[in-house]
């Protein structure tokens, strides 16, 4: 090799590894640090942050944002969201800056409440269906059923179970939760990344969606406003009614932790209902910030129904809350389930 290549291949290098030096160093200049424990805090609580400066360089001031919100730091927690946050820090000193960032986890101050249930009325359900989703509009019991080559959008007459109207899914789509909202029919795939969005009166599909950054299909409800939709983890993503654009997330935390494996939705009086997937259990969510009010123990049901010769214990759980205005009950059912159940929920 020449000389004069080698030594400049040299120079490059050692710039290089200077640069990459430096950028550690500087890197190591400030961090943020908090009164949260192991970066754990509840949100009864003010969070203070301030920063470490090992190389004691003379701060001129110091800006922190959280949730792209400027924020000072004492943090008043009870109207921030539940779950993983992350803090920046914009830190400048002689005529620079640099940045630094906190990850903390922000949990609920208050135990979940725990509810029981009276069952009202039982009404027949078909045993074939794989149940997803299960909403009420205007009256009438739409439902949405899985698994691929069996899933299905459906009217149910839900004092009889007779099917008013149903359409099959294309054999590559797996169905999942639904809602209706302004006389339009929405509907999820699991893993396909697509919704569809239909005529509620005449099932007939107007156009598909694609997700965002959620990670796949689960459940969906709505507030007459915003589309909430469940990705299978503890995350609620809301929805431009509209756009269907994905425009945030709540994540549902309790005071020990996060509950993940959220599925199908149900709006209730302010709240969501979800229930878990394989879970026996319904949550009832705060929508604000994804605090998990309470706790709805549905075990007792799978004694009251049918079961199948290959009946399988891990599939043919618990799924499809519907709560219906007119009675101002809920109904529940699950996977191959011959029953929808009319419930009251009471606190223990």
């Amino acid at each position: 090799m020449h000389p004069i290549k080698f030594l400049t291949i040299i120079i490059l290098a050692l710039t290089i590894t200077s640069c990459g030096s430096n950028s550690e160093q500087k890197k190591k200049d400030f961090s943020i640090s908090s009164n949260a424990k192991k970066n754990t805090i509840s949100n009864d609580n003010t969070l203070t942050l301030s920063i470490n400066n090992t190389k004691n360089h003379k701060i001129d001031s110091v800006s922190y944002v959280l949730n792209g919100k400027k924020v000072s730091e004492n943090i008043d927690l009870s109207a921030i969201k539940l779950g993983k946050q992350n803090i920046k820090a914009t830190v400048y000193y002689n005529g620079q800056s640099q940045n630094a960032s906190l990850n903390i986890i922000v949990l609920n101050s208050i135990s979940p409440k725990i509810y029981d249930f009276k069952v009202i009325n039982e009404y027949p359900h078909d045993i074939t269906s794989y149940t997803q989703g299960l909403e009420f509009y205007n009256g009438e019991l739409y439902e949405s059923t899985g698994r691929r080559g069996e899933s299905k959008l459906r009217k149910v007459n839900y004092k009889t179970g007779e099917i008013l109207k149903n359409i099959d899914l294309a054999k590559e789509y797996f169905g999942e939760g639904l809602t209706v909202l302004n006389n339009n029919i929405y509907q999820l795939t699991w893993e396909r990344g697509v919704g569809f969005v239909y005529d509620v009166n005449t099932f007939e599909k107007k156009s598909n969606f694609k997700y965002g950054k959620s990670k796949e299909g689960w459940g969906l409800c709505n507030d007459n406003a915003v589309i909430y939709k469940s990705d299978g983890t503890e995350k609620i993503w809301l929805l431009n009614s509209e756009t269907l654009v994905e425009q945030g997330f709540i994540q549902a935390y309790t005071n020990k932790g996060k509950i993940s494996n959220l599925n199908e939705l149900e709006w209730v009086n302010g709240r969501i209902y979800s229930n878990r997937y394989q879970k026996n259990g319904v949550a009832i969510i705060n929508p604000n910030n994804g605090a998990i009010e309470g706790v709805i123990d549905f075990s007792s049901l799978i004694n009251k129904i049918t079961k199948q010769q290959n009946w399988d214990s891990l599939n043919n759980v618990l799924n499809g809350i519907a709560y219906n205005p007119e009675t101002k009950t809920i109904f529940v059912t699950g996977k191959h389930w011959n029953k929808l159940f009319e419930v009251e929920i009471i606190e223990k």
